[in-house]
């Protein structure tokens, strides 16, 4: 409306003007119409922008912004020569309204420019002129209560012991064994002993199995050292997990098709058992090559839990040798030999499912410490353990006769397994032809 009023009004001034007048007029009427459609069409532009959707693949948005300032740059060049030439007041008037307008919106991104950072020395020098200088002076009279303290002329005593011991420290650094408790060492002994015959599988089971045999049993449990070493399980859980597939075996038939699934099961729930992170049930899918199904194996799990009634805390030829490397120091290769025969015990379960844990324990340290430094059973173990050398020979010679043929045996894990560095190599050592033992 005040547009088409002005139009008018400018119309009448035109008609009442000379021709000269009427010349100079147009000029100023077209720039008026132009910067009015320019205004019009920058508006209309502004919405579009504003409504549009943003299309992050092309990054537009960076190009409308340098499209907008020059769009506002051109109009407020084209204002300027207007306002200094003889226009009318209400051309002023309206060219600075619009100014005013484009002017007060606000940006849709701005730029934050960090203030300069003063130099150090700068810094220093301020407060050190703030120091010197103080805006408020103090009272002589506070300033005069201020006064250091004076030191103290008293010797401590530092001879007694600090509740701060820093002994501490070191211990945390040094490697501790969970299992060194003298106080409780007997009973905990004796505790293991009741307990093993509790968990102890039936030692002819394999002879009621109608589709399984020992050496089927053997290749199982060599994948499963296997399995370990791949995902760089504890001894322990190897163990566990051979005493959970017996003791389901002692009460369940199992085809030769389902055999790998139930040690596949055992080593999970040992795993679970026994390991801070274990392996994720996807794992163990993919190790069997994905012969079962994620749902068969939590199903089997399921099974194994309910056949071994959810006891899982079973006694084994770790855990007693363990017991017996601490009543009875040897050196680390004694130890790794050791632990060595214990596993290679595992892999036939005939002769060994008639030995209880703790007497393959007592055969496999026996033999270690014979074959290394000549050594036999002490009197110490004989006093905790009530096993006499006489109790153990049967153990000791078939553990001896499958040491010997360690290397003639079908399933090889277990000498490829220590035959690494950190278990001393001791599968590369040969066994003793014939024991003497004293």
């Amino acid at each position: 409306m005040a547009c088409s009023q002005a139009q008018a009004g400018g119309a009448a001034r035109v008609s009442e003007q000379g021709p000269q007048n009427q010349e100079n007029m147009v000029p100023r009427l077209r720039v008026k119409a132009n910067l009015e459609d320019q205004e019009n069409h920058w508006e209309k532009e502004q919405e579009d922008q504003e409504n549009a959707n943003p299309r992050w693949a092309n990054r537009t948005v960076l190009g409308v912004l340098h499209n907008q300032q020059r769009n506002r740059a051109n109009v407020l060049r084209v204002s300027k020569p207007v306002t200094s030439t003889q226009a009318s007041s209400r051309n002023e008037d309206h060219c600075k309204a619009f100014a005013e307008k484009v002017g007060s919106r606000q940006p849709a991104f701005q730029i934050h420019v960090d203030e300069p950072q003063i130099p150090k020395k700068q810094v220093s020098a301020t407060a050190k002129t703030l120091v010197e200088n103080p805006l408020l002076p103090l009272n002589p009279t506070v300033t005069g209560l201020r006064q250091p303290l004076s030191t103290l002329d008293v010797t401590m005593d530092t001879s007694f012991d600090s509740p701060m011991d820093m002994s501490v420290i070191d211990t945390e650094e040094k490697r501790v064994n969970v299992n060194c408790v003298p106080d409780y060492a007997t009973e905990i002994h004796s505790y293991l002993r009741e307990m093993e015959l509790k968990s102890r599988p039936k030692a002819g089971y394999m002879k009621k199995q109608p589709d399984i045999t020992n050496s089927m049993r053997a290749i199982l449990v060599d994948w499963l050292v296997e399995v370990g070493e791949e995902y760089k399980l504890q001894n322990e859980t190897l163990y566990l997990a051979v005493n959970y597939i017996d003791r389901f075996l002692s009460s369940m038939s199992v085809l030769r098709g389902k055999l790998q699934l139930v040690g596949t099961a055992a080593m999970l729930l040992a795993s679970k058992f026994e390991e801070i992170y274990p392996p994720e049930v996807a794992e163990f899918v993919y190790i069997t090559d994905d012969t079962y199904t994620k749902k068969q194996v939590l199903r089997m799990e399921h099974l194994v839990l309910k056949v071994l009634s959810f006891d899982l805390a079973a006694p084994t030829i770790n855990q007693f040798l363990t017991q017996y490397f601490m009543f009875q120091p040897v050196s680390k290769k004694v130890e790794s030999l050791s632990m060595f025969l214990g596993e290679l015990s595992l892999i036939d379960s005939d002769p060994f499912l008639k030995y209880l844990p703790s007497q393959t324990a007592a055969a496999a340290f026996i033999l270690a410490h014979y074959t290394i430094s000549g050594g036999s059973w002490t009197a110490p173990l004989v006093e905790v353990t009530g096993y006499t050398l006489e109790s153990l020979t049967p153990c000791i010679t078939d553990l001896h006769q499958t040491y010997l043929n360690a290397s003639q045996h079908a399933q090889q894990s277990v000498k490829e397994k220590y035959k690494a560095s950190k278990y001393q190599e001791v599968s590369l050592i040969e066994p003793p032809e014939k024991l003497i033992l004293s």
